[in-house]
């Protein structure tokens, strides 16, 4: 395509302006020499988050680095959110960056120099540090029926440990290496990949769309890969702070359910079965926190 640009940037934002505003302030402290566009699309939120780019930030922009600001009548999602993004997006590389995250300088040119030269890597991650220096493990093996049966039970409150598989609590995040699937809050696509599969399965509303995607790309025979070539700040929960716990629940379980009856179609009744229990222990607690 001879209009590309090296990145598309898509961030989804619900009633996130102030995080929003420090990320486009990280950005342009950010952009180097590579060309960018950046797409904000805000969850029919009503704190002024597209009016505050369109005002501060748009009239900064220039022909390196295009800003587009798009609101949407009601809140699609996470998925179909960014899937508007990814269809005007012109990128080589597509970057879905939550809207509570804070790029170094060297973030955005490190890792596109890191994709340039691993052709291997059609998703990628790079180093997260949360807001105290610390690192934000992020890289978790596909999901099993055993452990998320666990987390559905609440099990690990018990036994922690019942879940070091799955968190991948012996990764080294001092490598470069191939992962099952990482964190959605810096997540780097080669367009080639979503030329082959598309875009994100808006069957998810939220969680699990990209461990979905990681899994698609598997199936599809390419890698996903993580990287400590750059660094980026994860506020990490921030843009989710507003959403109640049943409310959480009831997502996070909500897309457990249709992750297995799409991957492992014949354990999803377990889900099924168990997601009205999940669901009332998640309203309990919310009622004695009352």
């Amino acid at each position: 395509m001879s209009d590309a640009v090296d990145l598309s940037i898509i961030t989804v934002g619900f009633k996130s302006r102030e995080y929003v505003r420090a990320l486009l302030e990280s950005l342009f402290e950010a952009r180097g020499d590579l060309s960018i566009e950046y797409f904000i699309l805000d969850n029919a939120s009503d704190d002024g988050l597209i009016e505050m780019v369109q005002k501060e930030f748009i009239p900064r922009a220039d022909e390196r680095l295009k800003i587009f600001a798009i609101q949407n009548s009601e809140n699609l999602g996470f998925a179909k959110a960014n899937n508007i993004g990814i269809k005007q997006a012109r990128g080589r590389y597509i970057l879905l960056l939550n809207p509570d995250m804070r790029l170094s300088k060297d973030t955005l040119t490190r890792m596109v120099e890191w994709m340039d030269n691993n052709k291997q890597a059609a998703i990628a991650g790079c180093k997260l540090i949360g807001q105290n220096g610390e690192i934000v493990p992020q890289v978790r093996r596909f999901p099993a029926i055993k452990d998320q049966l666990a987390i559905l039970l609440k099990i690990p409150h018990l036994f922690p440990r019942v879940l070091d598989d799955y968190l991948a609590t012996d990764f080294n995040y001092e490598s470069r290496t191939r992962a099952d699937s990482i964190r959605g809050s810096f997540f780097m696509i080669r367009r080639e990949l979503i030329e082959k599969i598309g875009g994100l399965d808006e069957r998810y509303f939220i969680w699990f769309e990209e461990v979905d995607y990681c899994k698609q790309a598997a199936t599809a025979g390419v890698e996903v890969w993580y990287t400590n070539a750059a660094t980026c700040t994860d506020y990490v929960g921030r843009s989710f702070s507003l959403v109640g716990g049943y409310a959480k629940q009831k997502y996070f379980t909500d897309s457990m359910v249709k992750y297995f009856a799409k991957w492992h179609p014949r354990a999803a009744w377990i889900f099924r079965l168990l997601q009205p229990l999940a669901l009332a222990g998640a309203r309990l607690k919310e009622k004695i926190k009352l």
